[in-house]
């Protein structure tokens, strides 16, 4: 298998991987919502769009890459950052998840004044 091959399959897989996440997120009728102060499966702080930056940012590294920034980071730096991994990195994130991963970040990862 050429790596152009395993990197095309890895990223159906990442792919299908975010999909179940976000089905699995789907409300169904009559059930409870998570409390407000569920935390995350992702780890992350508990919001919506947390399961879906855990799932896509925790592809290529720790979450705790997230909590490690935060001094520096506003809604401005997330976004620049959040393009930088896509652009220079090849993330697989489209322009909808990303714009849900900064909102999400920018709530409630942010530190700089």
């Amino acid at each position: 298998m050429t790596r152009h091959t395993r990197m095309t399959t890895l990223r159906a897989l990442l792919l299908l991987a975010v999909l179940a996440l976000s089905l699995a997120g789907t409300r169904i009728a009559g059930a409870d919502p998570l409390p407000a102060a569920a935390p995350s499966p992702a780890g992350l702080k508990a919001g919506t769009g947390a399961e879906l930056t855990g799932a896509l940012c925790s592809l290529c590294h720790s979450v705790d890459y997230i909590e490690s920034n935060v001094p520096a980071m506003d809604s401005a730096g997330w976004m620049k950052t959040v393009q930088k991994m896509r652009e220079r990195f090849g993330a697989p994130v489209t322009d909808d998840q990303a714009k849900i991963i900064v909102e999400y970040l920018g709530a409630n990862y942010s530190g700089k004044s």
